[in-house]
């Protein structure tokens, strides 16, 4: 969904510009069957959320990958609102690495949006041999064309958090983001801001200790993450790490999606807290200048759901994970499946009766948020069994996926 200025690029100029695009009409999932025990591989749901659709709420296409347990994970986009501009670039393959296969699947979405087909596969053996690096998280589109996603860990499993970087027209591999032996003990995901010189990165764990479940042992050994990486977005490489409380694993990261703000927020495991953060001024040369490093700055506090939720006669299991906002902020959509080995461990019902999406419906003029009652994808009536869907993606872009520079 462009905007109307005719040859300018992909996306939005701007934060405010994208709030004035069309609504959202469908989106893409990621669905997992690994750890339900249905020997299918994952695959990419397209859901209709058009409310004047006579398939609204029903999931319309899926596309099975030709791999078992891959876990697919977190999407993005081969060009995005960094490349707003470049008349040359368009918005028609969606990005999506497999966490735990280390594959990476580009998928076609511009030849025909409501039913996409695969484009190519990049095979991890591609990836170790030219970055060392695996085990594949978040995907943003950067201003230069590439693709650069974060990994957790080596081809052994070992904590490594780097950066690769495809070419975002060939999708070829080229190599590490970070400098030569620069990567993070841990990573997980990421966030940068060009203007300000500086990229955040969080970490999770090595892919060895979380990858089969959940060991409180392992968080008292200090084998789960407690720390956020700032790095020199011009220069490749950490210029600060800023310890949080412990026990806290920080997890997704988002600055304020206008460019020239200076503080974002980071949400962490084991914690109802989301951490706010903040740089009191900008990386000059590389250096912190006036003493103005990243700071937490404070935790607000969120309220849990204390009581099972009904919507549309089904008990939603488990709870809340990744949530998605629509561009004119007015509607948030929340899938609750989080990652195939822990909802086998705290949300088994999850596994027997699969995931849901629902849609909580955001007074911009008031405040506030209300659960839509009529809104229900039941991810638990798949025809090959109940699936786990994560993280949903607008075929125009959203407000996690693109960046403004």
């Amino acid at each position: 969904m462009a905007t109307k200025c005719g040859k300018c690029g992909p996306g939005y100029p701007t934060p405010l510009e994208a709030m004035k695009g069309p609504r959202e009409e469908i989106v893409y999932l990621p669905c997992i069957y690994r750890n339900t025990g249905i020997e299918a591989p994952d695959y990419l749901a397209t859901v209709d959320i058009d409310p004047k659709s006579p398939q609204y709420c029903q999931v319309i296409h899926r596309l099975p990958m030709p791999n078992l347990k891959d876990e697919l994970h977190h999407s993005g986009w081969n060009t995005c609102s960094s490349c707003f501009g470049d008349s040359t670039k368009s918005r028609t393959k969606l990005v999506l690495p497999g966490l735990m296969s280390s594959r990476i699947y580009v998928v076609d979405v511009g030849s025909d949006p409501r039913a996409p087909k695969l484009h190519k596969v990049i095979e991890p053996k591609d990836i170790h041999a030219k970055c060392n690096l695996s085990y594949l998280h978040t995907s943003h589109c950067l201003a230069s064309g590439e693709v650069m996603i974060s990994t957790m860990g080596d081809p052994k499993g070992n904590g490594k958090g780097g950066f690769l970087l495809l070419d975002g027209d060939t999708f070829e591999v080229k190599g590490a983001w970070e400098q030569p032996g620069g990567t993070a003990p841990l990573g997980y995901d990421f966030w940068y801001q060009p203007r300000h010189n500086v990229m955040i990165s969080t970490e999770w764990a090595a892919p060895k200790v979380f990858q089969d479940g959940f060991n409180p042992a392992d968080v008292e050994a200090g084998r789960y993450g407690s720390h956020l990486h700032v790095w020199d977005w011009q220069r490749h490489e950490i210029v600060q790490t800023v310890p949080l409380k412990d026990g806290l694993i920080p997890l997704e990261i988002r600055f304020l999606h206008n460019p020239a703000a200076t503080q974002g927020f980071v949400g962490c495991a084991l914690s109802s807290n989301i951490q706010r953060f903040y740089k009191n001024e900008l990386f000059l040369g590389g250096s912190i200048v006036k003493g103005g490093p990243v700071q937490v700055l404070e935790d607000q506090e969120l309220k849990s759901q204390p009581e099972p939720m009904v919507v549309k006669g089904k008990r939603v299991a488990g709870g809340p994970q990744m949530i998605q906002l629509s561009l004119d902020g007015k509607r948030l959509y929340v899938t609750t499946s989080l990652f195939s080995a822990w909802d086998k461990q705290f949300y088994p019902d999850l596994i027997r009766e699969g995931s849901v999406m629902l849609q909580i419906d955001v007074d911009t003029v008031n405040g506030g948020l209300k659960l839509n009652p009529n809104f229900l994808v039941d991810f638990g009536k798949e025809p090959l069994g109940p699936a786990l869907a994560h993280e949903i993606r607008y075929p125009g872009g959203d407000c996690s996926s693109d960046i403004w520079v």
